[in-house]
């Protein structure tokens, strides 16, 4: 394995790249905050619910996860640019390993009690929290070797995803620098300097959800762990050649309008009846395929036409993304654990369900922010737990120096 990084200069900054991962993040947050309200299982919910909720989060959860690590792998292409193999691995395993390992009980203790407490209170259930704790030790176990163990720490499964594909990833990324591998990424440039040429990352996708899906059905098993890993990879390719991003910058709407289309395709038949949702449990049947291919063409559709979006209209330097940026991952770790808090007890008060995602989402977002700006960017080894980087020293001369 080479050890080398691409370049020995560091590349211009794309400030759309930071654009939208800060915008990823908001999107998560946004996402979890609501959850409480929708049709859809989660730790804390709502007596009453929200149909109209659940098909918007359906639609962003389609492709906002794929887009998420989408933008990650486009991370590891600009990083492996100025690092090496061994230097990209040890970054990211302070940043992403140390928060993972140490901060995933905490993160099940924390998911787990206020799951409890709003199971008893939504269903008067007696059952206590340590037979409760037991009873989510053994659904665990029943999956053995699995990538589900990491949503053992409820949302920071993401973190653990994140980590695994940029290690697992690591020899194929070190390939594609080499002879044979820069010859597959000019082919595949060829193939995406024509119109709808990207398309073609739809193949492999389908494949994955195809024949792994009835093998591991499971939320964060397999089948999920590869599709997601699949679009990490996608995301490193589309950096590793110009070519590549002048045909999402020339197909950006274009996709967009597909992506568009197979929406309301999915909500034509949803609206005439047809239960969707239970066509992706119906393994080889043709519905899975249908429902499942059309999730699946959302989802790189929509992606590629966010970073179309990002890369149009995003791409400046800006104050609040560069201050953003810093705070994206602690604010991350925190959020979940603090929405919890708060919904735990909002889902009780006699109000409609407008004003308690408002008061969820607006008290969540300033209560996760202040302890991030407030306690854990200013203690050294909380900055250290929450995979921050070290504190930037104050330069001796008059022009600081870039930042990495």
């Amino acid at each position: 394995m080479s050890d080398q990084p691409i370049l020995s200069q560091p590349a211009p900054r794309l400030y759309y790249l930071d654009a939208l991962r800060v915008i990823a993040i908001l999107f998560v947050f946004l996402f979890h905050a609501v959850h409480p309200f929708d049709l859809n299982s989660w730790h804390v919910k709502n007596i009453e619910q929200s149909l109209t909720l659940t098909v918007i989060l359906v639609i962003l959860w389609m492709w906002g996860m794929p887009f998420f690590f989408m933008i990650a792998g486009a991370g590891s292409w600009l990083a492996l640019r100025r690092r090496s193999a061994k230097e990209f691995a040890i970054e990211r395993t302070r940043r992403l390993g140390v928060p993972l390992i140490f901060l995933t009980i905490v993160s099940f203790f924390i998911a787990t009690y206020f799951e409890w407490g709003n199971r008893v209170y939504r269903m008067s259930t007696a059952i206590s929290f340590p037979d409760y704790l037991l009873a989510t030790k053994d659904w665990f176990l029943d999956f053995g070797f699995s990538p589900i163990w990491f949503s053992l720490g409820a949302h920071l499964w993401f973190l653990g995803f994140l980590y695994a594909f940029s290690i697992l990833s690591l020899p194929l990324f070190v390939w594609f620098k080499g002879t044979h591998g820069r010859g597959f990424i000019d082919w595949l440039a060829r193939v995406c300097s024509h119109r709808g040429g990207l398309l073609i990352f739809i193949l492999p996708l389908l494949a994955i959800r195809y024949v792994l899906t009835p093998l591991f059905p499971q939320e964060h098993d397999w089948s999920d762990f590869i599709y997601q890993g699949a679009f990490f990879v996608i995301g490193f390719l589309l950096f590793a050649d110009e070519r590549i991003l002048k045909a999402v910058r020339r197909d950006g709407w274009l996709l967009g309008a597909v992506g568009l289309a197979a929406v309301v395709f999915m909500l034509v038949l949803y609206g005439l009846g047809y239960d969707i949702s239970g066509w992706v449990e119906e393994f080889g049947q043709p519905g899975f395929y249908l429902a499942m291919g059309t999730i699946t063409l959302v989802g790189l559709t929509w992606s590629l036409t966010m970073l179309f979006i990002g890369m149009r209209y995003l791409d400046r330097d800006r104050a609040w993304v560069r201050y953003a940026q810093e705070i994206a991952l602690p604010f991350f770790i925190v959020h979940q654990p603090v929405i919890l808090l708060f919904a735990s007890f909002i889902v009780k008060w006699d109000v409609g369900i407008p004003v308690k995602m408002l008061v969820t989402v607006v008290s969540s977002f300033f209560v996760s922010w202040g302890l991030v700006e407030f306690v854990i960017k200013r203690v050294g080894f909380l900055r250290f737990l929450f995979g921050m980087t070290s504190p930037v020293k104050p330069a001796r001369q008059e022009t600081p120096a870039a930042a990495d």
